[in-house]
């Protein structure tokens, strides 16, 4: 009797602790978001901190470039920093110190990002200079200049980062003469050939309200951002004077780059097959899937009690230094692989036991493991947003990719949906019997040659 009621007090505490948790998830501050006339969309999330992030993220990036112009979008946002017709270089760097806040950016291939993090009472200050630097940059020929260099020497300093060069040439294989295929730095040449007109026309063609989301999190109040976007920025452009840009089509083709050099002590390789876009309904599925196959490193403690079957399979056999599975998304396509770090011998091992685990996907993954690896996500997905930066950036790209913020009771609930059977039918549906894309670098000899007659996914010859 005894037992049987402590199974019941331990039964009730777990019913008690779901709800609880089904509540907090609930009672997350929501997100609000209001369109200007402009079309230029404010979205907030008010947590009541005495600090916030605010930041204008833009859908524009490397991916609306074309060959002659590829690299504008990373260049102007060096430029972005460099002085207004209000203040100068030394004004707002001097500014911002003075703020104790911080003021940052970022280019992806679709979108461009300008955010400052900063005390709540100094909230209409970080709005007014992300307005400045966006809508008045003087873009001057001397910093222009100075620019040039300063990239160049990024440009060196991403070389020497393989992990960074590899995904470079996984993008140039897979999206082949595509915009997706280009770099965001762009080559050489144009860095040393772009003015100050490639800068105005891109700022001219892109920067318009319908494109632009203000986003911010933290102790903010809507109401006063609304009012700082209307004053700010509601003057932005909304219509364009011939028909607006299209979202460059990118096709997907199966194909290698192998870069060998004998003389690097460890081969970096990336293998991907062709995914899908942010609001593809198999995104979550492909997510669940990515997780499944999970990450491993040589300096993690535990390798064999790891949940996933290809890190116990690389500490017992020694199979490389690490790997991670990656989920790359895009507006209407992605990349779904894994990166990997191996020596030269274990080469020929690891890409054997990396498509034995992509088939169990397709084929024998069982329901404990997607329940375990759906409790994984979840919780990576909730540890992300910890801190006001981190659920600005949320609302900013979620406003841009699905024209909405997904709430967490909802996001939730979609991964609770998937089964074993969603995960065998989505992977089939994308690994199975697909020829993927390739880029390694390094001691690739042993890398094996994938017969490619069948357009089969990992048809070794042998």
């Amino acid at each position: 009797f005894f037992y049987f009621n402590l199974l019941t007090l331990a039964a009730l505490h777990r019913h008690l602790a779901t709800r609880a948790a089904g509540q907090v998830i609930l009672n997350v501050p929501e997100t609000k978001v209001t369109a200007l006339e402009n079309g230029l969309r404010v979205a907030s999330e008010d947590s009541g901190l005495s600090t916030c992030t605010v930041g204008l993220w833009i859908d524009a990036g490397s991916r609306y470039e074309n060959e002659r112009n590829n690299g504008t979008a990373h260049f102007l946002e060096h430029m972005a920093f460099k002085g207004t017709r209000k203040r100068s270089q030394l004004d707002l760097e001097l500014e911002i110190e003075n703020m104790g806040a911080h003021l940052n950016a970022y280019t992806s291939r679709e979108q461009t990002v300008y955010y400052a993090k900063a005390f709540s009472k100094d909230l209409p200050r970080a709005v007014e200079i992300l307005a400045d630097i966006i809508q008045n940059s003087t873009l001057g020929e001397a910093e222009i200049e100075r620019e040039r260099g300063v990239i160049l020497r990024e440009m060196q300093e991403v070389e020497t980062n393989l992990q960074e060069v590899v995904f470079d040439y996984l993008h140039a294989t897979a999206y082949q003469a595509t915009a997706l295929g280009r770099t965001i730095l762009g080559p050489t040449e144009n860095i040393k050939t772009i003015n100050r007109a490639d800068l105005v026309e891109y700022i001219t063609t892109h920067y318009k309200g319908p494109r632009i989301v203000l986003a911010a999190a933290g102790g903010v109040s809507h109401d006063e951002l609304i009012d700082l976007a209307k004053y700010h920025f509601g003057k932005l452009p909304t219509r364009y004077k011939g028909e607006a840009p299209a979202l460059p089509l990118c096709s997907f083709t199966g194909s290698e780059i192998r870069v060998r050099d004998d003389k690097m002590p460890l081969a970096h390789i990336a293998i991907a097959v062709e995914a899908v876009g942010w609001s593809h309904p198999d995104t979550i599925p492909l997510m669940v899937a990515n997780t499944l196959i999970g990450n491993w490193d040589r300096s993690f403690g535990g390798g064999v009690n790891l949940s996933s079957k290809l890190a116990q399979m690389a500490c017992q056999g020694n199979l490389c230094h690490s790997f991670q599975s990656f989920n790359t998304c895009y507006t209407d396509t992605g990349l779904w692989g894994l990166y990997m770090v191996c020596e030269p011998g274990t080469v020929r091992d690891m890409m054997h036991f990396t498509q034995m685990e992509w088939m169990s996907l397709c084929t024998s993954v069982t329901e404990s493991e997607v329940a375990r690896a759906k409790n994984l996500l979840k919780t990576n997905m909730l540890l992300h947003l910890d801190g006001s930066t981190p659920i600005c950036e949320d609302i900013g790209r979620q406003m841009l990719c699905y024209s909405r913020r997904i709430p967490l009771h909802e996001l939730e609930a979609r991964i609770d949906a998937i089964d074993a059977t969603t995960i065998k039918d989505v992977c089939t549906k994308y690994i199975y019997d697909k020829a993927p894309a390739i880029a390694a670098v390094g001691p690739i000899e042993q890398l094996p040659d994938y017969n490619r007659i069948r357009s089969g996914m990992f048809w070794m010859r042998t």
